[in-house]
């Protein structure tokens, strides 16, 4: 199989993880999301511990006051930063080491000179959102929306801060789709029949 890399951004609540888990079940390919985290962890000798709530948003603690070793060659560094470029380091590796498909992280910037990725962005009304977390997280819908708004600006302000860029822009993917036209199973058919289109994925 042709190696491919699906980063895949998203609007919180549009069930971009059932999307991901769907392509992966029909082409073998893993996905990466909270695994991420905890490979990052162990590829640079860290408990996975230290990452577990930073999934997408600024963190504040010293890694410098845990960690003596100088990691990048800095006697100090940011927090965020450093998180980042771990998860940074550890997205390319997965991409080095064969097809993935990885939701999140940026990992449309961090793999933006590779021409073997397929970057997708989806999207769903605020109101399907709102009641899919509602219904998953046992919420009211005015608390699931709160909810929603938050982790959005979680993920803007961690996209924005480490790109440059401007998280959700159309012009930075190669698709956008809104995962209610089409429910989970055909959305991943989508955008599985769009790589085949685009030459970037054969199976």
């Amino acid at each position: 199989m042709k190696k491919i890399i699906i980063n895949i951004g998203r609007q919180f609540g549009c069930g971009a993880k059932d999307v991901a888990d769907a392509i992966g079940r029909k082409t073998g390919i893993p996905v990466y999301d909270s695994e991420l985290l905890k490979k990052a962890a162990q590829d640079f000798g860290f408990s996975e511990s230290l990452f577990s709530g930073s999934d997408e948003k600024k963190r504040s603690f010293s890694l410098a006051s845990i960690f003596n070793s100088n990691i990048f060659g800095c006697s100090s560094m940011n927090d965020d930063a450093s998180l980042f470029a771990m998860q940074a380091e550890a997205i390319k590796n997965i991409a080095r080491n064969g097809s993935a498909i990885i939701i999140g992280r940026a990992a449309n910037y961090i793999l933006r000179d590779q021409d073997f990725c397929l970057d997708v962005f989806l999207t769903c009304p605020l109101e399907e959102r709102t009641k899919r977390v509602a219904h998953r997280e046992g919420l009211s819908e005015e608390d699931a929306l709160e909810y929603i708004e938050r982790r959005e600006k979680e993920r803007r302000d961690y996209y924005n801060t480490f790109t440059f860029g401007d998280w959700g822009m159309a012009s930075t993917y190669d698709l956008c789709v809104d995962t209610s036209l089409l429910g989970v199973e055909g959305t991943a058919e989508m955008i599985l029949d769009f790589a085949r289109k685009t030459g970037r994925y054969e199976a």
